[in-house]
Parts: structure tokens; C-alpha cells; sequence
């Protein structure tokens, strides 16, 4: 469901989708001394991979990521220009975006600044004397996005989702999940070491002494430690059924009676409505810290997710922390980014959308989408044609499964309608205080939606991403205009290579309604069964198999992949394959697709999956990966489903018992 990213510039006044001649496989690319049958990872992508070393700066590096880092040097020129006048009229997307930009390059003054923009916040925090001003603390950390102990969103209701309510989630660790807290194995102890020496060095930059930082991280670590104990894991996360607690207000109080949740609610301008509690669990822990602990240790803990979240807004010393934690040292990479991709990161993250409309403007042809749509219609029209042709689905779930099929939604480019900015106050002069006011926008546009019928125009990603996802609720496919560019995608690609790389994640996405999370919503949204219990065992036990090959995928001696973790991501991408092949084979019958450079149609097909999907990662990244990511590393997610694919295998004539051809006792097939 979820996310990508370059060394070559573009031409500045170009549009990065402006590409002449028809696009076929990058064979200079391809490692042609590998044995496709035994490696197709490295034979399909090994010699860019072995040319183009992860650069200093990113964990992940492959064409696919290259063109996302590029995309960033488009949205510069935009910002660029916008920014070198001051002029514009107030709440304009180009004041906006301009003063926002401009104000995040002027290094010199958020240097010169230092703690100075957060110290209101951390007086207050200090100031706190009661229970009631830590709940008003709370408030105030919510409504500027900071979403500690716990947080709050608007989203669809699971059971209608034309109606939006309110929903509240776990959070408040500063460790990348709730197992970072307990698992023995070594480097999970390091990276609680190493948690601490990082919550310390922040209160040491915030004026702390040393053996007052120390304490400081003890107390934190002590109280995360407790909140983590009583969190989901990633793994129960994925099961929407755990997460479904619809529950009354009133039923609300009784189940955290130490929290005042009216004056929270009328805080956030929230109807005191009927909500969904992600975790019960959790939020009576929250309620229980209420009551019992001290109020120096709340001092502490809130003034540290303050801080932590801060960090990156704040004077070069916490930027560089926050850095060396979660970059560095988890992540793998060797220095920061550029200043100016940093502040293109952060203009899209909190003005995403007025940034996005002057980024489709300028770089998003009419003819991308038309393609785009095309693609998606066919591929639709292929799932029809799978489900149609199963032969372990009863008619009675297959005519429950037509319906839903029958209501996807796709969304392609940038939205319909554009969300209105104007009320947010950016100014040039004092950066900090714009992150604030566009976090605390976000936070209200959100909360606006609560309590009414369901916006479906409105989207989860920014036109600029370079990524695409599924919404279960709305049962929507989105494409943003950022993902539709080389090697993923071109107006001028020859159809296998479309249909092998963005065709792919076309069909993955479409998967993603029929997965193991997926397949629990029905044609109109809601958490709903929908299939017969045969017909459910039988696909569990598909998805099993699904399971027991990733589980046997490692990274290194005695750190595999979680097969439950990345099930539906993995599901995804054995159904893409497949879809997208049956479809590039259904248009090969109206436009036949020639042989280039020695390579058949198919073959280029599959070539373009493993081109598209070839990141080479970080060893660090790929152990943050194992534990918590959703999606398997690039890898195994293109020898994963190839390897249960038979087209694949007659492509390249692989035998059976060669690493590419799953014995067919093993072989795995949801869809």
C-alpha cells in the first residue's frame, strides 16, 4: 500500500515526463553473466546496482528511488521561483510555498535561534502543576500534530464508511516500534543504548546537565517501556479486526474516567460522538500513567516528544542528533541530505497539496493520465477475467467478489478538487512557527471531516509522491502524478515495459482489495465477511503458503523476513505479477509487441519488474525493514513472485529445481 525516490538533473525548464522515441528495457542495466533462473534480481538489474553505489545520503538506491531524489529538483525549481518574490498575495499558493521554502533556507537565522522558538512550549511543559495541566499540555501537543501518549484521527467508519468519525491510536515511542522495547536479541539492546544516549544529548542541547539528561532518558525510556508493554505488535496491527473498537463517548469516559474527554473534544471542535479505539488496551495504560505517575516523570516524557519531534525544525545540533539516531544509526546512511531537499521534503509534507498543484501544472501531462487510465481499466478487466476462472471459489463468493471489483475507484495524478491553504499563516521570517501552523492546519483539516459524510475526492498522498496505495474503506486505487515517471512509467514505454513496472504495481494495488486485510472489506467499505467459511479456509491456506516461503527469506544468518508481517504486501505483488501479465498478454492481440535487443515481449515484461523493483538497501535499513515494514526487502519481492509464476519460468526456460522455479508442492498462488 505504500512508498520511492536521483543523480541526474533535469532539464530545468523541461518537464520530467518530456521523453521522445519509444522506451523498451535498460539492458545496459541487466548483469548478462548471471543465470536468470538462479538470480533474476541481480540478473535483471545487477550491473546499474553495481555501477551506482547507495549514495552518501539515502538507505535505498535503484532507479526507481533515483527518479523520486530527481523529482525532488523539479519541485526545487518550483520552489525556487516562487520564493525569489515576496510579494505575492497573502494565502496564494505562492506565497505559501514561497515564504515556507524561503524560511526553511534561511539556515543563519534557525541557527541563530537556536532553542529560542520552542522555549514558550518548554516553560510551559516546566510550568505544569497538576494532572489537568498535563492534559492541557496534551491538548496542545495534539493540536500541533505531536500525537503523544496517544493520537487522534478522522478516517471513515469501518462499519460506514460514508459517515467519518473520530479514531484513537497508540503512540508516543520514540523507538521505531513496541518490540524495539523487549526483544533480547543484541541489536535490539543497542538500539535502546543508543535510544537513551539520544534522549540525553537532546536534553543537554535544551540546557540539561549531564546527570540531569541522563536521568531524563532513564525516566522516558522507563515510561515508553510501559506504553510499548501494552501496544499491539506489527503484526496484530495488520488484522483490522483488532483495531475495530467502535464505542460510545459516554463508554469513552468510563474506559479512561482520569482523562476529561469533553474538554479535549470541544479543544478539537469534535462532535462527542460515537469513535473507534484502536486499543483498548493501550488507552487504559494512558489512563493508568494518569493517575499514578509522578508529575516530574510527565514533565519529562512530554518535554521530550516535543523536542524529539521538533528536532528537525529547530538549530543544526538537533538536526544533527536527530540525525545520527534515526539516519545513521538505524537507517544506515553515511551523511544528511542537502538543506534544500530537506525543505522540499517539509513543503510537501505540510503544504503537499498547494505545492502539488503547481508541480502537475508544470510537469503532469494531459496524456500521462489517459495512458494511466487505460492501463488500470485493463487490468481491472483481468481480475475479472482470474476470478471469473478460479476454481476453488464457490459462485456464491465470486458474485461477492464481482461486486467489489465492480466498485474500485482509481484515482490518477492530483486530485479533482484542491484543498484550500489560505488560513494557514507561513511566514518568511521564522521558520519553526511555520512547521507549527502547518502541522496544526493538517491537524484541523482533519478534524473538520469528523462527524460528516465521507469526502471521497479527498487523497492520502500528495501529487508528488512516488508511491501508490489502497484505501480498504473507499476501495480506491491512487496513483499520484510522482510515481508515473521512468522506470515505472512513460507515456512513450513500449507496453512491456509499462505493463511489467507500473502495470505491476497497478495490479498490486488492485490485490490489495483481495488480500488478507483487504479481502475483510466489502464492495461499499465496511469490515464485512463476505465469503463462505470454505471459501475463506481455502484462501487462509493460500496465504499460509505465502507465508511459510518469506519466513524463509533471509537477510542475514538468523534475521528472516516475518511471513505474517508482509503477507498481504506479498500478496500483492505474486497477484500484480500476474494481473498485469494477463492483461499486457490481452493487448499484445490488438498491438503486438516486437522483440528488442534479443529480448521477447515477455521477457522484457519480467525484466521491467526486476529493473523497477531492483533497490539495493543498507544493511541497517534492511534490519529496521525485518522488524516493521509491511513490505519485504526489494529483493525478495522479485524473486518472490516470479518464482511461483510458470509464464516466468517458460520465459526464460528455467527447469524445475533451479532457485527461480518453486518445486509445484510449494508453489504458491492466491489469485
Amino acid at each position: 500500500m505504500r512508498v520511492l525516490r536521483a543523480v541526474l538533473l533535469l532539464f530545468l525548464a523541461l518537464p520530467v515526463f518530456a521523453q521522445t522515441g519509444q522506451k523498451s528495457i535498460v539492458v545496459e542495466d541487466m548483469n548478462k553473466s548471471a543465470d536468470p533462473c538462479n538470480d533474476f534480481f541481480d540478473y535483471s538489474n545487477g550491473a546499474w546496482r553495481k555501477a551506482n553505489p547507495i549514495p552518501p545520503s539515502m538507505q535505498r538506491w535503484s532507479r526507481r528511488w533515483q527518479a523520486g531524489e530527481q523529482n525532488k529538483e523539479a519541485l526545487k525549481v518550483i520552489l525556487d521561483d516562487v520564493s525569489r518574490k515576496k510579494d505575492w498575495p497573502s494565502g496564494s499558493v505562492e506565497q505559501l510555498i514561497g515564504d515556507f521554502y524561503g524560511a526553511c533556507m534561511d539556515e543563519a537565522t534557525v541557527n541563530r535561534l537556536g532553542t529560542k522558538p520552542i522555549q514558550s512550549w518548554t516553560k510551559q511543559i516546566d510550568g505544569m502543576k497538576s494532572t489537568a495541566d498535563v492534559q492541557k499540555m496534551i491538548r496542545k501537543l495534539h493540536d500541533a500534530g505531536v500525537g503523544v501518549p496517544f493520537g487522534m484521527y478522522g478516517a471513515p467508519d469501518n462499519h460506514e464508511p460514508t459517515q467519518t468519525v473520530a479514531n484513537l491510536y497508540a503512540s508516543g515511542l520514540g523507538l521505531p516500534d513496541r518490540d524495539y522495547y523487549f526483544k533480547t536479541e543484541d541489536r535490539f539492546q543497542q538500539s535502546r543504548a543508543k535510544y537513551k544516549e539520544y534522549v540525553a544529548t537532546i536534553f543537554k542541547l535544551d540546557g540539561a546537565s549531564e546527570a540531569d539528561a541522563a536521568k531524563a532518558a532513564d525516566t522516558v525510556m522507563a515510561m515508553e517501556t510501559r506504553l510499548a508493554d501494552a501496544s499491539l505488535d506489527n503484526v496484530a496491527l495488520r488484522d483490522p479486526q483488532a483495531t475495530d473498537h467502535k464505542t460510545t463517548f459516554a463508554n469513552l469516559e468510563k474506559m479512561t474516567p482520569h482523562f476529561d474527554w469533553s474538554a479535549y473534544f470541544k479543544q478539537a471542535g469534535l462532535p462527542n460522538a460515537d469513535l473507534n479505539v484502536t486499543e483498548p488496551k493501550f488507552m487504559a495504560e494512558v489512563d493508568k500513567e494518569l493517575a499514578s505517575t509522578p508529575l516530574a516523570d510527565w514533565k519529562t516524557y512530554l518535554k521530550w516528544q516535543l523536542l524529539n519531534a521538533a528536532a528537525p525544525s529547530l538549530s543544526q545540533p538537533f538536526v544533527e542528533a536527530n540525525f545520527q539516531f534515526y539516519q545513521a544509526y538505524l537507517g544506515g546512511s553515511k551523511e544528511m541530505k542537502p538543506r534544500w531537499k530537506r525543505c522540499v521534503e517539509q513543503a510537501d509534507n505540510l503544504l503537499g497539496e498547494a505545492l502539488g498543484k503547481k508541480y502537475v501544472e508544470k510537469y503532469f501531462p494531459p496524456e500521462a493520465k489517459t495512458r494511466m487510465k487505460e492501463l488500470v481499466h485493463n487490468e481491472l478487466l483481468a481480475l475479472h477475467d482470474i476470478i471469473q476462472g478460479l476454481d476453488w471459489m464457490s459462485p456464491e463468493t465470486k458474485q461477492k467478489a464481482m461486486e467489489k471489483l465492480s466498485t474500485f475507484n482509481p484515482k490518477i495524478g492530483y486530485p479533482d478538487k484542491w484543498r484550500d491553504y489560505s488560513m494557514v499563516p507561513i511566514s518568511r521570517t521564522d521558520y519553526f512557527a511555520d512547521v507549527m501552523a502547518g502541522n496544526e492546519g493538517n491537524v484541523t483539516h482533519n478534524r473538520k471531516t469528523v462527524g460528516k459524510p465521507t469526502d471521497r475526492g479527498q487523497w492520502g498522498m500528495t501529487p508528488p509522491t512516488s508511491n501508490a496505495y489502497y484505501n480498504a474503506q473507499l476501495n480506491e486505487i491512487v496513483f499520484p502524478a510522482g510515481i508515473l515517471l521512468p522506470p515505472a512509467f512513460s507515456v512513450d514505454n513500449l507496453d512491456a515495459v509499462n505493463y511489467g513496472a507500473i502495470g505491476v504495481i497497478i495490479g498490486h494495488e488492485i490485490s490489495h482489495g483481495f488480500d488478507d486485510q483487504g479481502a475483510q472489506f466489502d464492495a461499499l467499505g465496511r469490515l464485512n465477511n463476505w465469503w463462505t467459511a470454505e471459501d475463506l479456509k481455502k484462501f487462509q491456506t493460500k496465504g499460509a503458503c505465502v507465508v511459510d516461503q518469506f519466513e524463509n527469506y533471509y537477510i542475514e544468518p538468523n534475521i528472516h523476513h516475518n511471513g505474517k508481517l508482509v503477507l498481504g504486501e506479498s500478496i500483492g505483488d505474486l497477484a500484480g505479477a500476474k494481473i498485469a501479465y494477463l492483461a499486457f498478454q490481452k493487448a499484445k492481440q490488438s498491438s503486438p509487441a516486437p522483440t528488442v535487443d534479443g529480448f521477447t515481449s515477455d521477457q522484457q515484461f519480467f525484466i521491467a519488474w526486476g529493473q523497477f523493483r531492483g533497490d539495493e538497501t543498507r544493511p541497517e535499513a534492511q534490519r529496521v525493514m525485518i522488524q516493521g515494514d509491511e513490505h519485504p526487502v526489494a529483493k525478495f519481492r522479485v524473486i518472490g513472485p516470479l518464482s511461483n509464476f510458470p509464464p516466468f519460468a517458460k520465459a526464460f526456460s528455467c527447469k524445475a529445481g533451479t532457485p527461480m522455479v518453486r518445486p509445484a508442492e510449494k508453489r504458491c498462488e492466491v489469485w
